[in-house]
């Protein structure tokens, strides 16, 4: 019997501990949490400039297998390590599921769709680029738009508030949430479960 492709779930993020806690970086906080569930640590991948876990969500042989990718590239080359590491697996674009942050949703929203713009994100524009296809999964994690003038490109990469801080683990945790019932359940269920909050 052939295996099932596993699903890609690309955390988007800058590598280096400057940038840990940055709103940028809240794709590596939704993988880590998904390889912590599921009782896998991540580790250098010999094919790809990425940390990589990999899982099965649940129990058993049909249990849907999960390859967790953190690019250490920076987060405008994260294409590069999601696309060697979709031929390395054989995952087909269906299965790619980005998780990143969006300026245009309002803080700790979930947004849950297919294909689509970039809206300026340089690691989804990295992605489309490097698949050459736009039509990947992605879990949109709202961090909202910048207070006053504040650069947007400065607001990304500056950590989270102590206010939002305080509401981080939950929206993080419902965030994995939304990646497994994708994997689970198809995209259009799980839209109908986070979109409604």
């Amino acid at each position: 019997m052939e295996q099932a492709a596993p699903w890609l779930i690309v955390g988007l993020g800058n590598p280096g501990p400057q940038y840990a806690g940055n709103r940028h970086n809240v794709g590596f906080f939704i993988a880590d949490l998904l390889a912590e569930r599921t009782g896998v640590k991540f580790g250098r991948h010999r094919k790809a400039v990425a940390d990589v876990a990999e899982s099965r969500l649940g129990y058993g042989a049909d249990a849907p297998r999960l390859v967790l990718v953190k690019p250490l590239t920076y987060m405008n080359l994260s294409g590069g390590p999601a696309a060697a590491l979709s031929q390395f697996y054989k995952v087909p674009v269906e299965q790619i599921i980005a998780v990143h942050d969006e300026l245009d949703i309002p803080y700790g929203q979930l947004r849950l769709k297919v294909g689509g713009g970039e809206g300026g994100h340089n690691g989804l524009r990295s992605m489309s680029k490097s698949l050459a296809t736009k039509e990947y999964l992605r879990v949109r994690f709202g961090v909202g738009r910048p207070p006053g003038r504040q650069d947007p490109a400065d607001f990304v990469l500056s950590d989270f508030s102590a206010v939002e801080r305080k509401e981080l683990e939950f929206l993080v945790d419902r965030a994995a949430d939304a990646v497994e019932a994708i994997v689970k359940g198809g995209l259009a269920a799980a839209q109908q479960t986070y979109h409604t909050a």
